[in-house]
């Protein structure tokens, strides 16, 4: 090992030992749930693009897709994970696009721009009476993200 760079792993060392890894540090963030996220962090999007594929599994039929992701100090969607797919379906690829492509301003009460860790739930092809589209929407809630 070069001894001129041994300062440099030293302080690396040092400071992931101090400070903890990056994972450590999103592990650690406050869980959100979706109807409370608008406390931490207001979405900037007036509209998504997503990719879509030109077919796959069930594409056609109602359904949801729930996503989490960690909203970073700069309001980007970090890890962004497919956790729920209901029914089964290759919808899973489309919301992960749109998850990724979320943008986020800090609340007021977030001045310090506190990541969050919270999940967003991505509608497909609900129907038209309200009833039916809650329970499809109440299909996708994650357990776990009901604090504020």
């Amino acid at each position: 090992m070069d001894t001129k760079l041994l300062p440099i792993f030293s302080a690396a060392a040092l400071a992931v030992g101090i400070l903890g890894s990056p994972a450590m540090a999103q592990s650690q963030a406050r869980l959100v749930g979706p109807d409370h996220i608008q406390s931490y962090w207001i979405m900037l999007n007036t509209k998504v693009d997503a990719d879509i594929p030109n077919s796959g599994r069930n594409m056609d039929k109602p359904g949801c897709v729930a996503v989490t992701f960690m909203i970073g100090t700069d309001g980007v969607p970090q890890n962004v994970t497919v956790r729920k797919v209901v029914p089964v379906s290759d919808l899973d690829s489309v919301a992960k696009s749109v998850v990724t492509n979320l943008r986020y301003g800090p609340a007021l009460k977030n001045n310090t721009h506190e990541p969050v860790n919270t999940y967003y739930i991505v509608p497909f092809n609900l129907p038209a009476d309200q009833a039916q589209r809650q329970a499809i929407i109440d299909a996708c809630k994650l357990p776990g993200y009901d604090q504020a």
